[in-house]
């Protein structure tokens, strides 16, 4: 396993490096620009994302995905990726913006609370930072400093942060899957794991799913209830079925 830093990117368009710990940035309905960073934009959704949503909208996985993610096109990943899905009137707004603001503020996603600090990370739990500094963007003019430890604890990223390097191992994986003829199928258990969690969790409790493998007895009573142990675990059957790591046991399989 590669513990090295992660690559310092080559930066072009709005990304610049961040010198040193320290940035100044604010933004609150007084800077001039308030709220347009949240419009017409492409917003990535990552398998805890859609979790917070799911919870902080009281809403089902299905009706999360049906009403509020479409695809991610053009992405060179070989996983099937999710966007929010931008309004369609007018400057194609964030579907939770009002002129007060962000109506979901406190679970909204990861993306929307590090900006404008971007973050790259690494097996290691090495990580680099850069900054995200948009033309309209006038939150930089304001004098309020952060060091990158006080912004990502203001805008709680920490489980946000655990959870989306968990996946992103498995997205960035380079180990061989299984046989082409089973692409689909690997690809469907791969949507449904990362971000249907009421489908998985049907998968795991109402299949004979726990009569074949191993699990510890707290860990499947946690998921029973608990979403973000569910989402762990979940991680945990990817890098099983997808690439075979030897991460779960089958019963009677010693």
């Amino acid at each position: 396993m590669s513990t090295s830093p992660p690559p310092v990117p080559e930066m072009n368009g709005p990304f610049e490096p961040l010198e040193g710990d320290r940035f100044c940035f604010a933004c609150h309905p007084d800077v001039p620009c308030f709220n347009r960073c949240c419009a017409d934009l492409t917003l990535a959704l990552t398998p805890y994302d859609l979790l917070r949503l799911k919870t902080g909208l009281g809403l089902s996985s299905e009706k999360v995905l049906d009403t509020y993610a479409e695809m991610l096109t053009g992405d060179a990943s070989p996983f099937p990726r999710l966007k929010l899905k931008m309004s369609e009137a007018a400057g194609h707004p964030c579907p939770f913006v009002s002129p007060a603001g962000c109506t979901i503020y406190d679970f909204r996603p990861g993306a929307c609370r590090a900006y404008p600090l971007g973050r790259g990370s690494a097996k290691g739990g090495h990580e680099m930072f850069f900054l995200v500094r948009e033309a309209h963007c006038r939150g930089f003019e304001e004098s309020r400093a952060w060091t990158v430890r006080e912004w990502m604890a203001d805008q709680g990223l920490e489980d946000y942060n655990a959870s989306n390097d968990l996946w992103m191992e498995i997205v960035t994986s380079k180990a061989p899957m299984g046989p082409p003829a089973q692409a689909e199928r690997m690809m469907q258990m791969f949507f449904m794991a990362s971000y249907n969690l009421d489908r998985f969790r049907s998968f795991v409790f109402e299949s004979r799913f726990l009569e074949r493998f191993e699990v510890e007895p707290e860990t499947v009573e946690a998921m029973r209830t608990d979403d973000a142990a569910l989402l762990r675990f979940a991680f945990r059957w990817l890098r099983f079925a997808l690439f075979g790591e030897p991460i779960l046991r089958l019963r009677g399989a010693h």
